[in-house]
């Protein structure tokens, strides 16, 4: 069965990225089926606004509960998954969070936009992520990152999961350096462990460099690794 995601938004035109690529393909294969629903659809006012000003004053607009809650009650009726806001107030998004995520059924992606949302709506909401610490236009941009992370470790959108579980964060460590051909390039040579066809040789240089890597790039990530007793010996060999 297809995992099913509902993405509720302002500008559905937005998500036709999900038509290319890696996940064009998984949803071609029924995979993964995703929608999306205009939240205008749902709105009350006749010349289908959506926003309007905030009480006590301030700069902007702000969505109003009205339209939001009334999209996400009709969504409910075919879909039962988890309500995700886009917003600033949530956990930053991580590859754990795109793990612990990929593992629904479905799941439904709600997009702010102006300067956010009526506090009321937000009992409608199961969880809340965030990019970072930056502004953006509207929580479109923030959900096609998300949904593609999360969807590239769903079961059969990739080709293997080794795919995804060698890349950057799923271990906790940035990824090792890559090569292709030629062998030689612009007066640099692909490391010559790489040409040796020695697995275990392999596998242990490139577990060095990963740590390498994220120790001296992100000393954050490297902080929270829990070192083996091979890693600590890889390491102390440098």
């Amino acid at each position: 069965m297809a995992v099913r995601i509902d993405i509720l938004t302002l500008f559905p035109e937005m998500f036709d990225i999900f038509n290319y690529s890696i996940i064009g393909k998984a949803k071609e294969k029924g995979i993964v089926n995703i929608n999306t629903v205009n939240i205008r659809d749902y709105t009350l006012d006749k010349h289908r606004k959506v926003d309007d000003y905030p009480y006590g004053g301030g700069a902007g607009m702000v969505m109003a509960a009205q339209p939001i809650v009334d999209c996400i009650k009709k969504v409910k009726e075919n879909n039962d998954g988890k309500v995700i806001f886009l917003g600033p107030r949530g956990k930053t998004f991580n590859q754990e969070t795109a793990k612990e995520l990929s593992g629904e059924e479905k799941l439904i992606f709600l997009c702010g936009h102006y300067e956010g949302i009526d506090e009321r709506a937000y009992k409608y909401i199961d969880m809340e992520i965030s990019l970072g610490d930056f502004v953006l236009t509207g929580g479109e941009m923030a959900c096609v990152p998300v949904i593609d992370s999360v969807c590239r470790m769903i079961p059969g959108v990739l080709k293997t999961s080794e795919s995804y579980t060698e890349e950057s964060f799923y271990n906790g460590l940035l990824e090792y350096p890559q090569y292709t051909r030629p062998e030689y390039f612009d007066g640099e040579r692909v490391p010559e462990i790489l040409t040796s066809g020695h697995h275990e040789n392999i596998r242990k240089w490139r577990r060095l460099q990963s740590l390498k890597i994220t120790r001296d790039r992100r000393i954050d990530l490297f902080k929270k690794l829990n070192l083996s007793e091979e890693d600590k010996k890889l390491l102390k060999g440098i």
